[in-house]
């Protein structure tokens, strides 16, 4: 059987510009009103002209099943009649109509409609959800247009703060997440002292591709890495985060150099997401006494020494084997270093050496420019914290603005002769 079509009355809006303001000027509103007169006689006042273009369609429900067919996504408030039935189920609910349709609707502005000795009750309806309450013996045309505009706005208004919300939380839950991830020194008993930088590439990002680590294990034996997924993206960075944990378990396992090495090429092929993603890697394992280093290169820049009273420069690197996940049969040859007395050790990612040296356009500042940028920063006295802030910012600086690449970097240091 055909469903027959609802009444349906187009009327001027009052209050000029006002419903321009909350949904575009010209733009309609349509308003469902669902009440419970049998003769479905329910009396709109006229309302006064907008002087806009703006008007308010109505359209009107009996009951709430009609309601239920009639919300349509072009429905832009319901004025509920509190003294509708309500679902046998709540019988003794007197709000049950409007919960239902608050149910049925939550996006859209809602208004409750009640008598004017029923002012308990609609203020209730205000507190479990309506936009507003409107009583019958007080309605007119101008009341009944500003009050559906208002509710339009203020459900539109509560939808952008509800999701603004949202977002914070998430964002906080995020962050906390991130940071959870960011590893912690593990440096108990050691006389070198530690300091780090990181800077994600992606933008409002705690964490990149980029990962690093520091453990000190029961011989004496202090190791450090750093590392760099191919990538920026959130996928980059959790894989990096896998990398970092499972060196630091082999390591703690007494893996080193070439075996460690070959195992964590079996993490990054078993976890990443396809065969082009690949990780460099640098790890040193500083002796006990502090005054050599074992040196294994995947793929990776060579870290930077700087001796007590010489000037710094990179530690050999011509022995150094693949990037992770580029040959499935790859060595990574463990080359000695000696340190010396006093020293320090500064391990990085390339985001440190791709950036610009002179602004877009110019040529990267590549490694050699990184040297003479420590050496300038060394004389002036810089080191630790301070060494690593002035890099950063200063290859920033260098660039032109944000660096498009993750940047991490370390440095471990010994002052004892």
């Amino acid at each position: 059987m055909p469903v027959p079509v609802p009444r349906q009355r187009i009327v001027s809006a009052a209050a000029p510009g006002a419903v321009a303001a909350a949904t575009g000027t010209g733009t309609d509103l349509t308003l469902l009103v669902v009440e419970d007169d049998p003769a479905g006689a329910f009396a709109v006042p006229e309302m006064l002209d907008a002087g806009d273009g703006t008007r308010v369609r109505i359209r009107t429900a009996r009951n709430l099943t009609e309601a239920e067919r009639l919300l349509t996504d072009d429905v832009h408030c319901i004025l509920v009649d509190l003294a509708l039935p309500g679902p046998r189920a709540a019988a003794d609910d007197p709000l049950a109509p409007l919960r239902h349709i608050l149910r049925l609707a939550p996006r859209h502005a809602v208004l409750a409609l009640a008598a004017s000795t029923d002012a308990e009750l609609a203020a209730e309806a205000v507190r479990v959800g309506a936009q507003d309450h409107l009583f019958r013996e007080e309605l007119d045309g101008r009341l009944l247009s500003r009050a559906i505009r208002y509710a339009v706005e203020r459900k539109r208004a509560d939808a952008v703060q509800v999701k603004l919300t949202e977002s914070r939380l998430r964002a906080q839950e995020n962050a906390r997440l991130e940071r959870g991830l960011l590893p912690t020194p593990l440096l108990e008993g050691s006389d070198l002292r530690f300091a780090a930088r990181y800077r994600p590439g992606r933008s409002r990002a705690l964490l990149g591709g980029d990962f690093y680590d520091t453990v000190r294990t029961p011989d004496g034996t202090v190791h450090a890495m750093i590392g760099d997924v191919c990538g920026h993206g959130p996928d980059e960075a959790a894989l990096g985060v896998e990398l970092r944990i499972a060196w630091r378990a082999l390591t703690f396992a007494g893996l080193c150099g070439d075996e460690l090495l070959s195992t964590l090429q079996q993490v990054l092929e078993h976890e990443r997401e396809s065969e082009e993603i690949f990780a460099t890697l640098c790890t040193v394992d500083i002796a006990p006494d502090g005054r050599r280093a074992g040196l294994c290169l995947a793929g990776h820049p060579a870290p930077l020494i700087a001796r007590k009273g010489r000037p710094a420069l990179l530690l050999p690197y011509e022995d150094g084997g693949p990037a992770l996940g580029l040959l499935p049969r790859a060595r990574w040859p463990r080359r000695q270093v000696e340190l010396g007395g006093s020293w320090s050790l500064l391990m990085y990612t390339d985001g440190l050496i791709e950036g610009r040296s002179a602004g877009p356009g110019s040529p990267r500042l590549g490694q050699d420019g990184m040297v003479e940028m420590i050496n300038r920063q060394l004389a002036e006295g810089l080191r630790g914290e301070e060494l690593l802030e002035a890099a950063v910012a200063e290859v920033r600086s260098l660039n032109g603005g944000e660096l498009t690449d993750d940047v991490a970097v370390l440095a471990l240091e010994r002052a004892r002769g």
